[in-house]
């Protein structure tokens, strides 16, 4: 099997129609989402009400769960990963982006995060704001307890956490700097002209990373920032939102492929599955800004306190990475993806983990979307640096075309 092939059963290709205007389509979600939570408050607190509970309270929303499944599979039974070892031969790169993706960006999105919205903009956020989240998994507190810089309160009958504001949307910040990306890394990379082979690798790598690095890097981090989260909490929703649809993918894979052939898959399953993802991630969007419009209507620069800190780590990440990559002598081809690959965030998984920890109208599940918002326009600012700057990684080069 070729190596671009190795690890996942379609090749990467440029943006489609759902990809290319993401922006526009996240835009339109939450003008929907806005409107609905307007003129139907009814119809969204019912379908936030169908959930699963633990001791009387809300642990997993079962439409928002439903989503994010659709969000994840996609992704996961594409990918190869009996493959992954004989793929990845090219060990540099790939410690390169495993230390930028685990070491350095996890840490560098706290501090950008903390000295934005907890510093620079907390005059405009409001030093007094509040924002009331989920009580934590398997915590049975008493009314006035406090927990972290929470103190828990009763909201229409429910015992809630109430938070400072601007540390709700730091937890959502963090959720999204330990969430390397797995999915639309593979268009980056591909625009950037980049090592199809190694982004492929890489792709796989962190899925299986992310199982045992994303709940002790999300529970460390949450912890400092006075938001501390259970770690059966943080298993739990590695376990619905990324094994879960990691192990349904690898079965229902290898059970396709024995029973149609992988042309078959290929050809038609695949196709099948495009426009899946970006559908369950709109739909949740609607669903998450349908409690959200207050916060956005009374003051509708929220999204730009938060898109700042995201736009900076971004851009650092990249340039962290793709400098790196010159000084380590390594070829265009693999420096690009590797520096595309932290700078993108696994925002499906982000969204998800918020919406389970912190709550549907959390200001941290908020600030994952917010990430969605930036992702397409800010990537594609990236891979048109890349193509400009070629001749950095060789001399003899040209700048490539524009995408």
């Amino acid at each position: 099997m070729a190596t671009t092939e190795a690890c996942i059963t379609k090749e990467p290709k440029g943006l489609g129609f759902f990809e290319r205007y993401l922006t526009v389509w996240v835009i339109l979600c939450i003008l929907i989402g806005i409107g609905l939570g307007k003129l139907a408050p009814s119809v969204a607190k019912y379908l936030d009400g169908l959930s699963v509970e633990v001791n009387g309270a809300p642990v997993i929303s079962i439409p928002i769960a439903i989503c994010l499944f659709f969000m994840m599979y996609p992704i996961m039974v594409k990918i190869d990963f009996a493959e992954v070892l004989k793929a990845g031969k090219n060990l540099k790169p790939v410690a390169l982006t495993l230390v930028i993706n685990w070491a350095i960006k996890p840490f560098t999105m706290y501090a950008i995060s903390v000295f934005f919205l907890g510093t620079l903009f907390i005059g405009a956020i409001g030093t007094e704001a509040v924002d009331l989240v989920k009580m934590p998994l398997g915590l049975d507190l008493n009314i006035g307890d406090t927990h972290g810089v929470g103190t828990v309160v009763l909201h229409n009958g429910v015992k809630m956490l109430q938070v400072p504001l601007w540390r709700s949307y730091l937890a959502g910040c963090i959720l999204l700097g330990i969430a390397p990306c797995t999915a639309m890394v593979l268009v980056w990379g591909f625009l950037a002209r980049g090592n199809d082979g190694h982004t492929l690798v890489m792709v796989a790598i962190n899925s299986l990373t992310m199982l045992f690095l994303y709940g002790p890097l999300g529970g460390f981090l949450l912890g400092i920032g006075r938001l501390p989260v259970p770690w059966q909490a943080l298993l739990l929703s590695i376990g619905v939102y990324v094994a879960l649809p990691l192990v349904a993918g690898y079965f229902s894979r290898k059970l396709i492929l024995n029973i149609k052939g992988e042309a078959w898959f290929r050809e038609k399953f695949l196709h099948l599955l495009s426009p899946i993802t970006i559908t369950a991630l709109l739909a949740t969007l609607v669903l998450l800004f349908s409690f959200k419009g207050d916060v956005i209507l009374s003051n509708p620069l929220t999204i730009v306190w938060i898109a700042v800190p995201l736009f900076i780590q971004t851009v650092l990440i990249f340039g962290l990475g793709y400098g790196a990559s010159r000084l380590l002598k390594l070829q265009y081809e693999d420096a690009a993806p590797s520096a595309m690959i932290g700078a993108s965030n696994h925002f499906e998984v982000a969204i998800a983990t918020a919406t389970m920890l912190f709550g549907l109208s959390s200001g941290a599940s908020l600030a994952t979307v917010v990430g969605v918002l930036i992702e397409v326009p800010v990537m594609l600012m990236l891979v048109r640096i890349c193509l400009k700057t070629t001749h950095w990684f060789d001399p003899k080069r040209q700048p490539q075309a524009k995408i």
